[in-house]
């Protein structure tokens, strides 16, 4: 997916001077609406949120190169909290598997299979993204909509994470500072 992330990189780098400027970008928006949603709310609901903000608030953010951007920011705070998730829940996952390996337990170790499906994920994600990317047929929107798909898969997989580790009674996200 180096590709995909080369493709984004170009496209960023050849915005006008005045829009990077100019970036209206935070992630206030989506961390807005999941501190206000509810507990039966479905937070996949708040994704994206940020990103239309910037789109809408910048000059030339609905342009092929401002959705691209404003996209790419919030997938940028998703894949931060991702990573922050997994890596808080691979310790505690190992931990885990030594206590149980002291007891003489031979339940599956979880760390392991916690990589296993990560790297799985990726590839998921990755090649579901091409998929969508394909769809544009080489035009213009193939770059947002490719960006906007890692994005959603990237919050989605975010929240899985955050909720497991949740289940440990551990809160790792306020959704304000995350």
């Amino acid at each position: 997916m180096r590709k995909s992330s080369l493709v984004l990189s170009l496209i960023l780098t050849m915005a006008s001077p005045a829009m990077a400027q100019d970036m209206t970008y935070s992630f206030h928006p989506t961390t807005d609406c999941l501190s206000a949603m509810g507990e039966d709310g479905d937070p996949m609901r708040c994704v994206g949120s940020a990103a239309n903000y910037c789109m809408e608030a910048t000059e030339g953010g609905m342009s092929t190169v401002g959705m691209s951007s404003c996209l790419g920011h919030e997938l940028e705070d998703w894949d931060r909290r991702l990573n922050r998730a997994y890596g808080l829940l691979m310790t505690r996952l190992k931990a885990e598997d030594e206590e149980m390996a002291v007891l003489g337990s031979s339940a599956p170790k979880q760390a392991p299979a916690l990589k296993e499906m990560q790297r799985a994920w990726i590839t998921f994600r990755d090649r579901s993204c091409d998929y969508e990317r394909s769809k544009w047929g080489g035009g213009t929107g193939g770059g947002p909509a490719a960006v906007s798909c890692h994005l959603f898969l990237t919050a989605r997989q975010a929240l899985s994470l955050e909720s497991d580790m949740n289940g440990y009674g551990d809160t790792i996200c306020n959704h304000e500072g995350c």
